[in-house]
C-alpha cells in the first residue's frame, strides 16, 4: 500500500478550475465558488440545460440513460440530421462505387449509416445525462457545475498525472451539512517498452465536506477498504512512518476497513469515534466499496466509479454527511 504524505491548503475546502492553480477559496464570492453554506453569494458555473431536455419530464429520471431513447429519437426526427446523414452516406458509397466497384460502394454506404446512427446515438447519450443531472440538480437543491478541480487536500485528490471533477453538484447533503458531490477522475500516463503511451483513466464519486471542527482532535484519518493479504500488515506498518494503524475492537470492520491515522493522536479518542452505532453502519449501511479520508478538516467520501443514477448519488451524499455528522458530535463533546 502507497501513502502520500500531506500537501494541504488548510481546512477552507475550495474549488478550482481545471487549469487554475490559484484560485481561491471557498470563501471568496466568485463564479466558480461552491455554495455550500447557506445564504452565500459565491456559485460554481452553471451547465446549460440540453434543447428539449424537460419535454418528456412527466417523470423525473432515475438515472443518466432515462431519456437516451428520447433524445435519439428526436435527433433522428430533425430535417437537419437526416440530411447530414444522407450526405455521408450518399458521398461515401458513391465515391467508393466510382472508384472500386458497386459492391464496394454499397457496402461503404452501410458502414457509413450505421457510423452515422452511432454518433447520433452518442450525442443522445450525452443529451441524456446533461437532462439527468440538471433534473437531480434542481430536485436537491444543488447547484450543477461541469469541469473544475478539486481541491488537492487528501491522497485521493492528489493522485495521477492529471485529475478533475467532470461534473459537480453542490449544495445540501444533509440537515447542516452542505458540500460537493463530484464525479471525480484522475489520470496516469505510462510507456511501454516500445515507447508507446497510454493513459489510464481512474474514476471515482466522491463526497467533500468541510469539516474544521474536528482539525485540532483528529487532524488525519483513513478509513480504507481492506485488500492484500491480512499476514503482511504487521510487515507493512513496520515501512510505515508517519501514519499508524487504529486497532479498534471489530472483527467485522476489520475484515472490510483498515483504518489509520497520523501518528501521535489521541488513541482513546479514535476509538470513542468508532462508536458501536458508527461501527454498525459502516459495516451495514455505507455504500458498497465505501472509504473516506480526513486531512485537516475536509472530509472526503468515495466509492469507485461515477454513479449515474439518483439512488447511488444519494447514498453517497447520505453517507458523506453520516460520516461528517459522526465526526462533528465526537469534536465538540
Amino acid at each position: 500500500m502507497r501513502w502520500e504524505e500531506p500537501h494541504h491548503p488548510g481546512p477552507g475546502l475550495q474549488l478550482e478550475r481545471h487549469n487554475n492553480p490559484h484560485s481561491p477559496t471557498l470563501q471568496h464570492d466568485l463564479p466558480l465558488q461552491a455554495h455550500l453554506h447557506p445564504g452565500g453569494g459565491g456559485r460554481l458555473a452553471p451547465v446549460a440545460t440540453p434543447e428539449g431536455a424537460h419535454e418528456p419530464a412527466a417523470t423525473a429520471p432515475d438515472d443518466a440513460n432515462d431519456l437516451r431513447g428520447f433524445h435519439f429519437r428526436r435527433l433522428l426526427r430533425r430535417t437537419p440530421v437526416l440530411i447530414a446523414i444522407a450526405i455521408v452516406v450518399l458521398a461515401a458509397g458513391g465515391a467508393c462505387a466510382v472508384f472500386v466497384g458497386p459492391a464496394i460502394g454499397g457496402a461503404a454506404a452501410l458502414a457509413s449509416f450505421l457510423i452515422a446512427v452511432l454518433v447520433v446515438f452518442a450525442v443522445a447519450d450525452s443529451r441524456a445525462e446533461e437532462a439527468f443531472f440538471q433534473v437531480y440538480a434542481e430536485q436537491n437543491g444543488l447547484e450543477l457545475g461541469g469541469r473544475n478541480m478539486l481541491p488537492p487536500t487528501t491522497p485521493l485528490l492528489r493522485k495521477g498525472d492529471d485529475r478533475y471533477a467532470e461534473r459537480t453538484l453542490s449544495g445540501p447533503f444533509a440537515d447542516g451539512v452542505e458540500g460537493i458531490l463530484a464525479l471525480y477522475t484522475y489520470e496516469e500516463e505510462s510507456t511501454d517498452s516500445k515507447g508507446n503511451r497510454q493513459t489510464n483513466y481512474y474514476r471515482y464519486t466522491v463526497g467533500l465536506v468541510p469539516v474544521p471542527e474536528c482539525v485540532e482532535f483528529v487532524p488525519e484519518l483513513y478509513c480504507q477498504r481492506k485488500f492484500g493479504l491480512r499476514a503482511l500488515e504487521k510487515f507493512e506498518d513496520a515501512f510505515r512512518t508517519k501514519k499508524e494503524r487504529v486497532e479498534l475492537e471489530s472483527e467485522a470492520l476489520d475484515r472490510k476497513y483498515e483504518i489509520f491515522s497520523a501518528q501521535g493522536q489521541d488513541a482513546n479518542r479514535l476509538r470513542q469515534l468508532f462508536s458501536p452505532t458508527f461501527i454498525v453502519w459502516l459495516n451495514d449501511s455505507a455504500p458498497e466499496k465505501f472509504a473516506f479520508e480526513l486531512v485537516d478538516g475536509t472530509l472526503c467520501c468515495y466509492v469507485n466509479g461515477h454513479k449515474k443514477k439518483a439512488e447511488e448519488l444519494r447514498q453517497v451524499s447520505a453517507a458523506a454527511a453520516a460520516v461528517a455528522k459522526r465526526l462533528r458530535e465526537e469534536s465538540l463533546e
